[in-house]
């Protein structure tokens, strides 16, 4: 690279803002320069208020380049130099939910029933799902697909590796009792037609869990840039209750609240969706 030639941050900062709103599908935002970085954009839609990142990177990318077990290290290390404080209150919330995985799987059979088929979107490694469930997965990092079909062929399921939108067709019309979506639809540039592919593949008294950073927190508020909700260029939308209730309205689904009580400070929404 010659000295007068753009760095890759300069280049992103400097390109213009190609996403359309994921919400309402106007291209007008308003930057948001306070919780923008390194050349990752956030911005507000003028139009519907959504927030969401800009400029983010192609999905291709995302298998690999950008591939969440990738970038979730660099993101650690970034958030322990900058704030240490922080960064221990959020990595002790996240092993208390490795550690009651077992209370997770007690809601799902209370959400889904005691069995039957369950997707798994962005599953990850494949482990969040165990019997009595029939798993199936989707998953974009090629490594952690190949890791979650052999998991979830062992219980009689299968993971298709890939962005969820190409493949999630390749599953049958009104075929899962129940569909995860933990830590996923903040990362997904098609949010409402994957919300409607969702939609299809669920059977008709089924249920979609999703779990996505809460923008309308208190914590965020008072934190600003270093809160935990922030992760670029991994999260493409920031959810307020509003926008989430909304999203999954246009995709035909009605949201209820898992977490009421305690969401003005919970770093998270947790909903279920189910058809109207």
């Amino acid at each position: 690279m010659n000295a007068t030639s753009l760095s890759e941050t300069e280049e992103r900062a400097a390109a213009p803002a190609a996403r359309a709103c994921p919400l309402c599908a106007a291209r007008d935002a308003e930057p948001l320069p306070r919780y923008s970085r390194d050349g990752w954009q956030i911005g507000r839609c003028r139009g519907c208020g959504f927030v969401y990142l800009t400029n983010p990177p192609a999905s291709e990318a995302l298998e690999e380049e950008y591939a969440w077990e990738s970038s979730f290290a660099e993101e650690a290390g970034r958030r322990l130099k900058a704030a240490p404080a922080l960064y221990g209150l959020d990595y002790a919330t996240r092993l208390r939910t490795r550690l009651f995985r077992r209370d997770e799987m007690a809601k799902y059979r209370r959400w889904f029933g005691d069995g039957g088929a369950v997707l798994d979107i962005g599953c990850g490694d494949g482990s969040r799902l165990a019997a009595p469930f029939t798993p199936c997965g989707i998953e974009i990092s090629r490594r952690l697909a190949a890791e979650a079909d052999a998991r979830m062929r062992a219980l009689g399921g299968y993971c298709l590796q890939g962005a969820t939108l190409e493949v999630i067709g390749r599953f049958p019309e009104a075929h899962f009792d129940g569909i995860v979506m933990r830590s996923y639809l903040e990362h997904e540039p098609q949010a409402l037609p994957v919300l409607e592919g969702a939609h299809r593949v669920l059977k008709p008294g089924g249920a979609i869990y999703v779990k996505v950073p809460n923008f309308g927190s208190v914590n965020r508020r008072l934190i600003g840039r270093n809160w935990c909700g922030f992760r670029h260029p991994d999260h493409v939308n920031y959810f307020t209750l509003d926008s989430l209730r909304e999203i999954a309205r246009r995709a035909g689904l009605r949201l209820s609240l898992v977490n009421p009580l305690n969401l003005p400070f919970d770093d998270n929404i947790h909903a279920l969706l189910r058809p109207i």
